[in-house]
């Protein structure tokens, strides 16, 4: 199974998706070494056994898995074992036939209001040159974490007037986003004058990751004294950005080619969510019961 595994990531172009899929497969290899399965030889029973597994409380977290964490470990393994099936490393796949959630379409989080985003920014721009150039970022590019941790100062160029960031998205495909005044001058201010190496790096001068820009934004989510700060990660700004654009009046696909979604429906899933809060007919309800109350 090690060989297997290595090969499968081997072939993933993102570090981002190497470590997620890294971290599912581990989980299951844990459970099949708990209930003694030869992962190579699981079949459809220990499949289903382990997602009856995850419906029950976690002992770290007291909560079963949630449903989407569900369905992204078994599209891994489903992944994995269709790869060992190419390189006729195995003759069949246990996922054949498995029940998998079924998701809906839309985005299970809101994002960020303007204000929020101004009070954040407010206390990255506290904190440091590093924090504050790099939520500038994130929020007015929406970014995904692993893109912008994984840009060097020479990425930074001049294109046609317009000071860019050469990006690597998602699935490796390579891309130009302008940055507007305030994320450049943030840039400039914290770079001052440095013209190479990582982007964003640490105090020892290695390039910053994932993990330490996790607990930057909560930590400055929490300074910001944001009543969902320890639920705030770099997606929540991702999110912030599609939905302000969205409210500022650009196309839908306009924004999704800033966000760089391949799908649309992926862009369309956070324009509902904005809408679903806003126009729940609770808010009628509730005006409608405290009309009658005054009549």
């Amino acid at each position: 199974m090690p060989r297997l595994v290595t090969a499968f990531l081997l072939g993933q172009r993102s570090e981002h998706t190497r470590r997620a899929y890294r971290s599912d497969i581990r989980h299951f290899l844990a459970w099949c070494a708990q209930h003694h399965v030869d992962a190579l030889r699981a079949r459809r029973v220990h499949i289903d056994a382990y997602v009856a597994s995850m419906a029950a409380p976690s002992p770290r977290t007291g909560r079963p898995a949630a449903e989407s964490t569900v369905a992204r470990r078994l599209a891994t393994l489903a992944g994995l074992y269709a790869y060992g099936i190419a390189e006729d490393l195995l003759d069949r796949s246990p996922l054949g036939g498995v029940h998998r959630p079924r998701l809906g379409q839309d985005s299970t989080s809101t994002g960020l209001a303007r204000d929020e985003v101004a009070r954040l920014l407010a206390a990255a721009a506290a904190d440091g040159a590093r924090a504050h150039a790099l939520l500038s970022l994130l929020a007015h590019n929406g970014l995904r974490i692993d893109e912008a941790l994984s840009r060097d100062v020479d990425h930074l160029q001049t294109e046609r007037g317009h000071q860019v960031l050469r990006l690597r998205r998602k699935g490796g495909h390579t891309a130009t986003a302008p940055l507007a005044p305030p994320v450049v001058h943030a840039l400039q201010v914290y770079l001052d004058g440095r013209e190479t190496g990582p982007l964003f790096m640490t105090r020892t001068g290695r390039r910053m990751d994932e993990p330490a820009a996790w607990r930057l934004i909560r930590r400055l989510a929490r300074r910001a004294e944001l009543p969902q700060a320890d639920r705030i990660n770099p997606h929540t700004l991702r999110h912030g950005f599609v939905t302000a654009a969205l409210d500022a009046g650009v196309s839908l696909r306009d924004v999704q080619d800033s966000a760089g979604h391949a799908d649309p429906r992926t862009t369309r899933a956070y324009d509902r969510s904005r809408h679903n809060l806003d126009r729940h007919a609770t808010y009628a309800v509730s005006a409608y019961y405290a009309e009658g109350q005054r009549e």
